[in-house]
């Protein structure tokens, strides 16, 4: 609700209280910190954002919400530490990842900016007033000068108690030693943030935090190592930002190279198991059914949950190895039943007798997860289709890619949408639209950048990561024929990928036609000399990283199916 006093101040939610003033940068459309804000320049570098060129420092952003990566925590915690960061948020639904950062950025470092969360009707309003002098405190946004109604206390949410078990309490105490002490503090402030009453145990923990954004990460997991952090469940490790395992193809500068080595190592000396895969589904340890986990990196939180039907939230970047060194997470989110349910329904058409090649499922998960980008969605129409595991890898990826959304469902395809009842919400919020074929047009243009006829020196292929699979069904695309001498074609995998690669007799082909392999990192991380300083475009069939190339890379990009290359 809108008060009247003096000027234009509107009531919300503080899930960061604090003051601040500064000119209003606003968009309607959500935004992923990483791949789409320089941590260094606070450049907005998502080329598909309106906001794009944009720079947050100084000034209040204010967004629906944060989308895509897990890792918009570091690069939040990256931008704050560097006096880079805007002067404020403004939101308007509940965000947990950027919020997550500058929690972090307040326990541990003593820095922190408010977060205003308004209702949809006062957020489309202060949108009306970009590039506008607006001033926050706490609860409360205004427009123009500072006039505070007097009672601001009690337009405030009221805190909520968390229930906790005696476990819970020995480790505030301290009696797990200090890094569980901290890491159980800011798992009850996100509990807080979510609103929920109780925490919970899980069984496996996924860390997206090792991926290198800056010294801030490192500082961060390191003062958790010092401290004699431990982790108390199995852990896994996402992709990090060096090639430890083939380490000379990369070839990254020394000083980045041992930064982010020591990152790794600071996980693994904690207990977290060298995986370094942006897809732990496909490890042996992946989750089945039913099981309650605690799982970062987007693309993998919405597999695990909507394919293997396991449960947890999107965990930010910092809060997974928290969890991971406590065993407890909050219990909200998709680890409650009816936070699983669908409220959108996808009726795809026009796919009977169509030419489906791969192409089809980043492409449909890109324009599912811009029509869907805070809500669950269920798709209608692709069963006789039968998906395989990397198409679902794929539609999965490119719906992180825009939406916040934890999930989706596939009705008669993912395991929970056995029918249409059993995943959709009841009530009149549950909306129904339709996606034909020709739809898809536009997510290809736009995830198509590079002009006409414009040069090609990489292929980049495995974001995510390649399975096995994946490159059994690249190596027969290759066999037999040659590779043009100045175009590289570059694979990341998991190293366990790799090694079952080699363990079959497939490497070698490969590599005679000309494939390169890169392990533990992902192109997400990856950067010269592995991408041509070159006008020349990159070929990808990674809705994803068509997605974020551009911003990432400053490159164009060709998107398109395997065989096409």
């Amino acid at each position: 609700m809108a008060i009247t006093s003096g000027e234009r101040v509107f009531q919300g939610t503080a899930q960061v209280k604090g003051d601040a003033s500064g000119k209003l940068m606003a968009s309607d459309l959500e935004l992923s910190f990483w791949g789409g804000v320089n941590p260094q320049t606070s450049e907005i570098i998502d080329r598909h954002h309106p906001l794009s060129g944009q720079c947050l420092q100084d000034n209040i952003l204010a967004i629906p919400g944060g989308r895509g990566s897990c890792t918009g925590s570091a690069v939040m915690l990256e931008l704050l530490l560097n006096d880079k960061g805007p002067k404020a948020m403004i939101f308007e639904r509940q965000e947990t990842i950027l919020v997550l950062g500058i929690i972090v950025a307040e326990e541990i470092f003593g820095k922190t900016i408010p977060v205003v969360m308004l209702d949809p009707k006062d957020f489309r309003e202060i949108l009306r007033f970009n590039g506008t002098d607006i001033y926050i405190r706490n609860s409360q946004v205004s427009v123009g000068p500072k006039a505070w109604p007097n009672d601001t206390a009690s337009l405030t949410r009221a805190s909520v108690n968390v229930e906790l078990s005696d476990t819970d309490r020995a480790f505030l105490k301290g009696e797990f030693g200090d890094a569980s002490r901290a890491a159980m503090n800011i798992v009850l402030r996100m509990a807080g943030i979510l609103g929920v009453s109780e925490l919970m145990d899980v069984s496996q923990v996924h860390v997206d935090g090792c991926v290198y954004t800056g010294p801030g990460c490192l500082l961060f997991a390191e003062d958790l190592w010092d401290r004699g952090g431990k982790v108390r469940v199995p852990t896994s490790l996402n992709s990090i930002s060096i090639d430890k395992n083939l380490f000379q193809v990369q070839g990254a500068n020394q000083e980045f190279t041992a930064a982010a080595g020591k990152l790794a190592d600071a996980y693994t000396d904690m207990g977290a198991r060298s995986t370094f895969t942006c897809a732990p589904y496909q490890l042996d340890s992946a989750p089945k059914f039913g099981d309650q986990v605690a799982w970062a990196e987007s693309n993998a939180v919405v597999y695990a949950n909507s394919v293997l039907g396991a449960r947890t939230m999107k965990y930010p970047d910092f809060l997974d190895i928290c969890v991971a060194l406590t065993g407890r997470a909050p219990k909200g989110g998709p680890h409650v039943q009816i936070n699983r349910m669908a409220s959108l329904i996808v009726n795809v058409e026009g796919i009977e007798n169509a030419n489906i090649d791969d192409s089809f499922y980043p492409l449909l998960g890109y324009r599912v997860g811009a029509l869907a980008p805070s809500q669950i969605p269920v798709i209608v129409g692709i069963k006789s289709l039968a998906p395989s595991k990397d198409d679902m890898k794929a539609f999965g990826a490119a719906f992180a890619t825009v939406s916040s959304a934890p999930m989706f469902h596939i009705l008669g395809v993912t395991p929970e949408a056995v029918e249409l009842g059993a995943v959709v919400a009841k009530g009149p919020d549950v909306r129904s639209i339709s996606v034909h074929l020709s739809d898809l047009i536009g997510c290809w243009d736009e995830l198509n950048s590079a002009s006409k006829d414009q040069p090609v020196d990489l292929v980049s292929l495995g974001n995510p990561h390649f399975s096995f699979d994946e490159i059994q069904t690249l190596s027969g695309l290759c066999r037999g024929r040659k590779k043009d001498k100045d175009v590289a074609i570059v694979v990341t995998c998991a190293r366990f990928t790799y090694s079952a690669v080699c363990n079959a007799g497939l490497l070698d082909e490969l590599e005679e036609f000309g494939v390169q392999f890169v392990t533990d990192t992902c192109w997400c991380m990856i950067t010269d000399p592995t991408i041509p300083r070159s006008k020349s475009a990159i070929m990808t069939n990674s809705g994803k990283y068509a997605h974020y190339g551009p911003g990432l890379t400053g490159k164009s990009f060709y998107f398109g199916n395997l065989a096409s290359y």
